[in-house]
């Protein structure tokens, strides 16, 4: 393990932030084409790869710096190197279950690693091991490997749809011509991790680190949007059906927080994350090749989808009314239903939409139990 702690990743990766920094660039490309030959001189003895992987991760660094400068969430006037992740291509590394060699400046070194249980799930599962990979070299010489997985699916074409609609503390999906509403008490999150929030600052600004650190709303959201995301995926690829979803621009928040007094609403609308729900979806999909379909999200809950007239919704002592009468037949319809309908007409569903009853009619509520 000695010989691991000689790859001067960690020099290499601040002169190629340097270098960014120097040159007000994110571009790989020019990162590597500023710096690759003073460092190739001053490293003559270790594989050129690690300067190529090097200048990758500064790449992904400043970019990520950038954004979060933008959004006001940095907290220091350059990215600064806490950790170094070691990233390997094809070249540098070698894979078998009984033996990982790594190529350094003395040369390869083997290692016997040993499998936690979810490497064991993918590979026997017929995934692939993909060419790259990063290490980190922990405490007492133990090295620690990220191994990317990578698996060919190919997509099917659909017998049927199912739209599925994304709401602040719900999810709502038509199934077999029945709406089905899925609770996901984000609001119920969102809130109480607000109160916490408030409680452990005592004046402190809540971009303290250390606040932040306390608390595990990104991860309880993150738990709550990959279960969702999972169930639904499952019962398409069960059907053989299409995801139909909003093709959510961005800002979405930004953009229904117009004319929202409410404080409390504002916040829950901004901290429901919606793309990162809609993403989730998506990139469940992908795993199991279920079609995804991107529709106009415009005007999905204001349209009646039986006789195109806009639908009338009446103040019912709630921050957003959810039942509505349309203009031109007098139906009532829930917001959420007949979002699902006008997202499968506008996937090219060309079924009859039943017509909404006279009287309220909520779909049916699912609370999904942890665990």
């Amino acid at each position: 393990m000695q010989v691991l702690s000689m790859i001067f990743t960690r020099e290499i990766l601040e002169e190629a932030i340097n270098y960014g920094l120097t040159k007000n660039t994110t571009s790989f490309t020019r990162i590597k084409a500023g710096i690759y030959k003073t460092e190739r001189e001053k490293h003559r003895d270790l594989p050129s790869h690690y300067i190529y992987t090097a200048c990758e991760d500064a790449s992904e660094r400043l970019d990520s710096f950038n954004k979060l400068k933008k959004r006001g969430r940095s907290y220091t006037d350059r990215p600064s190197v806490r950790r170094v992740t070691v990233h390997l291509d094809d070249h540098l590394w070698k894979f078998s279950l009984n033996v990982i060699s790594i190529a350094t400046k003395r040369g390869r070194v083997c290692i016997s690693p040993i499998f936690p249980k979810i490497f064991w799930r993918y590979y026997n599962d017929n995934w692939l091991i993909a060419s790259g990979a990063r290490f980190k070299l922990l405490k007492g010489n133990v090295v620690e490997f990220f191994i990317v997985f990578k698996k060919d699916v190919k997509s099917y074409d659909p017998r049927g749809f199912i739209p599925v609609d994304l709401n602040e503390d719900s999810v709502s999906v038509l199934i077999n011509g029945k709406p089905i509403l899925l609770e996901t008490n984000t609001r119920m999150i969102t809130l109480g991790y607000e109160y916490k929030r408030r409680s452990i600052t005592n004046g402190r600004s809540t971009k303290d680190r250390e606040v932040r650190r306390k608390l595990r709303e990104r991860d309880k959201k993150l738990d709550v949007r990959r279960k969702f995301a999972k169930l639904i995926v499952k019962e398409a690829f069960g059907s053989r059906s299409a995801i139909v979803l909003e093709d959510l621009p961005r800002g979405v928040p930004e953009h229904m927080v117009k004319g929202v007094k409410d404080k409390q609403l504002r916040l829950r609308i901004y901290r429901s994350a919606f793309s990162s729900m809609k993403n989730a979806i998506v990139e469940k999909a992908r795993e199991f090749g279920v079609p995804v379909i991107l529709v106009d999200p415009s005007y999905t809950s204001s349209i009646c989808p039986v006789h195109g007239s806009k639908i009338i919704y009446q103040p019912d002592g709630g921050s957003a009314p959810r039942v509505g009468v349309c203009g031109k037949g007098g139906e009532r319809w829930h917001r959420d239903v007949v979002a699902l309908y006008n997202l499968r007409k506008r996937a090219g569903d060309v079924s009859p939409v039943p017509l909404g009853s006279k009287e309220s009619h909520d779909p049916p509520v699912v609370q999904v139990v942890e665990g």
